[in-house]
Order: structure tokens, then sequence, then C-alpha cells
């Protein structure tokens, strides 16, 4: 298993693209400049009115088969 740790803010109106048809994936870089693609559905439930902003671990199998996207602190 593999853990990547994320710094995220990212203000509403930006957050309002997760939801439009077309749009499934996010690229984001993780604290060690390793870029990881996710599937936008795992962002959404942490899409609040100002936004995403927080600390996050996101952790996958040996295959790279997401297991846990989870936020650790604000």
């Amino acid at each position: 298993m593999h853990s990547y740790y994320f710094t995220l803010s990212i203000k509403y109106d930006f957050c309002e693209q997760f939801y439009q048809p077309g749009v499934n994936t996010v690229i984001m870089t993780d604290d060690n400049g390793k870029r990881i693609q996710l599937p936008v559905l795992n962002l959404r439930p942490f899409v609040s009115p100002t936004g995403i902003k927080g600390r996050f671990r996101l952790v996958v199998d040996n295959n790279n088969k997401l297991q846990s996207f989870e936020k650790i602190s604000n």
C-alpha cells in the first residue's frame, strides 16, 4: 500500500466544475511532487460553501487502486 498526502485549498467557484458533465477526474500534486489522478467523486463530499480546504491522505494498493481518501486535518 502507498499513502500520498495533499494540502488542498480550492475556492468554491472552482469546485463547481466537479459537478459538470464530462469532468470525471482531477490531477493533484502530492507533498513530494508526484502527480496523482483521482476520480472527482472522491472530492465532492469535502466541498463546503467556501470550497475545499485541509490536509488529505490518499491510500492506494499495490495496483494503484484507491483504498481510501480522507481528510486528516483542517
